[in-house]
C-alpha cells in the first residue's frame, strides 16, 4: 500500500500506522503470551515493521501500539538498517478511549477484551504527559495526543513541556458525532468542523489528523 500510494501521489507524505491490531484475530496491538500482550516481543516486531515500511517508501513511521520502549526499539531498528534520518511520529499520549468504535467496526478489527493495560486511563493526565516525555527521550520526532477534542487539556499542557511538534488525532468517534448530528439537523457541519479543528489548533497542535481533511480542502470548511 505504501508503494501504491507513493506511485499515485509522489509528493504526498506517507505515514503508515506501525501496529499489528488490524492483523490479529484478537484485535490487540501485539503478540499474546499467557493471556497478556508480550511487550518485549512486540517492540522487536514493531522495529521490523518500521524498517519494512520505510524501505517501501514511507516518509516516516507512526507507532501506535503503546508498548513500553517502542520508540527506542524502532529508532534502533531503523538506525541499524541505515535509515538514520527516518522520522518517528509517536502515538505518545494515546488513551483507552471509547471514541475509536467506528474505526474498529469499519476496519474489521473488533477487540477481544480491552487495551486498558497498555493504553492510558482517560482520567490520568499525569501518565499521559509522562508517556509523551518518555517517547521524546527515546527519540521521537513528533508527539501525538489521541483522541483530540476530549483531551485538549493534554495538548495544551504538553505544549508547555516540549519543543517537539505535537500532532492531534481527531478520531472516528469525533467525526461520527459531528456527521450524525449534522444529518439530524442539529448543527451546521462546516461551522462546527471549523470550530472543532480551530480548538485543536488553539490548544497547541502543530499537526491535525482528521477524517474531515478532504472536506476541508475540497469544500473550504
Amino acid at each position: 500500500m505504501v508503494r501504491k500510494a507513493k506511485r499515485a501521489a509522489p509528493d504526498m507524505v506517507i505515514i503508515p500506522d506501525t501496529c499489528f491490531c488490524e492483523y490479529t484475530d484478537h484485535g490487540h496491538c501485539g503478540t499474546i503470551e499467557h493471556g497478556h500482550v508480550a511487550n518485549d516481543v512486540t517492540i522487536e516486531n514493531l522495529g521490523r515493521q518500521a524498517v519494512v515500511a520505510i524501505e517501501a517508501g514511507a516518509d516516516m513511521v507512526a507507532p501506535s501500539a503503546m508498548m513500553d520502549g517502542q520508540v527506542a526499539a524502532i529508532r534502533r531498528a531503523l538506525d541499524e538498517a541505515g535509515h538514520v534520518e527516518a522520522p518517528i511520529m509517536a502515538y505518545s499520549s494515546k488513551f483507552a478511549s471509547s471514541f475509536y468504535g467506528p474505526f474498529r467496526a469499519a476496519s474489521g478489527c473488533d477487540l477481544i477484551g480491552d487495551r486498558k493495560t497498555y493504553q492510558i486511563d482517560p482520567l490520568n493526565a499525569r501518565e499521559a504527559l509522562r508517556e509523551s516525555l518518555i517517547d521524546e527521550v527515546e527519540g521521537a520526532d513528533f508527539l501525538m495526543v489521541k483522541p483530540a477534542l476530549p483531551y485538549l487539556d493534554i495538548i495544551a499542557r504538553l505544549r508547555q513541556q516540549t519543543l517537539l511538534p505535537i500532532a492531534a488525532y481527531q478520531v472516528s468517534g469525533e467525526y461520527a458525532m459531528i456527521k450524525f448530528a449534522a444529518a439530524a439537523g442539529a448543527l451546521d457541519e462546516p461551522r462546527v468542523v471549523r470550530e472543532a479543528l480551530g480548538a485543536i489548533k488553539r490548544a497547541g497542535a502543530d499537526l491535525i489528523l482528521s477524517y474531515f481533511a478532504r472536506d476541508v480542502v475540497r469544500e473550504g470548511f
